[in-house]
């Protein structure tokens, strides 16, 4: 059985009826932004708003308190129904200063979901990360990329089309794929670092899947360039959905079939092969640390680390 299957990984599976069909129903959408149960989740420069303090949990704000802001926001991007009430992301980056806005929820601040994602309950987490993503997206699409003129937002936040009537061509939420991969021996993984990542850090291998590839491709070529080895079985784990700022992340377990590691200096700081007795002896700290929590990296480790 697929591990997906058994446990998602952090902001996936966020329980929304995203409900596709209904986004091009201008009517419909105007009458959840009316409804005083719909709830409104707020983005300001990529950052969610939270309740601090204690456990953090996702901050929305009520139609009524949010009444202004929606009618001055740059985008606005129906979520779907989580609980059976309507959620709405909003970009409030227009604004040089939040705080207002973060006044409106009790004990609210605006964070960066990467810091506070692994205390959020999942459901939660994953529909940050769907409004970040979203909001995100929009932030780099204002123009069209065929010709260069402005476009608008169309389909409740899922569309933008280009202005230009000679052009109109039509622009999509885009997620960027990246294979995530733990490199293995049977009885050590390969773990690399690079320079850019906080102290301590080491994960597993990763890149970006090129034109023209199919994911397996991308893993063996990953692999063969930031380390230097050649791999035998590759099997898929997982997916991640990743919005920092536009990906997801698709897990693999690979067995490499030779041994002798030669970083790519130019990606990798470090790399090395890695004991379970080792891993699970991590000290944590600035020397040495295991991937971030909310990861899909962390999750790989963990799996491997179960299996002896």
């Amino acid at each position: 059985m697929a591990a997906e299957t058994l446990r998602p990984n952090f902001y996936a599976s966020a329980a929304v009826d995203r409900l596709g069909h209904l986004r091009r129903d201008d009517r419909w959408i105007a009458e959840r932004l009316a409804d005083p149960a719909t709830r409104i989740l707020p983005v300001w420069r990529t950052h969610n708003l939270v309740i601090s303090g204690g456990t953090p949990s996702a901050a929305w704000l009520s139609v009524e308190r949010a009444g202004p802001l929606l009618q001055e926001v740059r985008e606005i991007a129906f979520l779907g129904f989580h609980e059976s009430i309507a959620h709405f992301a909003i970009e409030v980056s227009h604004l040089e200063d939040p705080t207002p806005i973060a006044s409106l929820a009790e004990a609210a601040t605006f964070a960066d979901l990467r810091t506070v994602g692994p205390l959020l309950e999942r459901n939660q987490g994953a529909l940050l990360a769907y409004a970040r993503g979203m909001m995100h997206w929009h932030g780099r699409h204002r123009f069209c990329g065929v010709c260069g003129h402005p476009t608008e937002s169309l389909e409740a936040g899922h569309v933008r089309r280009c202005t230009n009537s000679a052009c109109g061509t039509s622009h999509f939420p885009r997620t960027d794929p990246a294979v995530i991969m733990l490199v293995h021996d049977g009885e050590r993984v390969v773990l690399g670092r690079q320079k850019i990542w906080p102290p301590g850090m080491h994960s597993v291998l990763a890149g970006f899947v090129e034109p023209g590839e199919s994911l397996e491709d991308a893993v063996r070529r990953e692999v063969a360039e930031e380390v230097g080895i050649t791999l035998g079985e590759v099997t898929y784990h997982s997916s991640q959905p990743w919005p920092f700022p536009s990906s997801i992340m698709l897990g693999f377990m690979a067995r490499a079939t030779t041994t002798d590691l030669n970083p790519a200096t130019d990606e990798i700081e470090t790399a090395r092969w890695y004991t379970r007795a080792e891993l699970r002896a991590s000290p944590e700290n600035e020397v040495f640390k295991l991937p971030r929590r909310d990861s899909i990296a962390r999750r790989l480790v963990e799996d491997w680390l179960a299996e002896g």
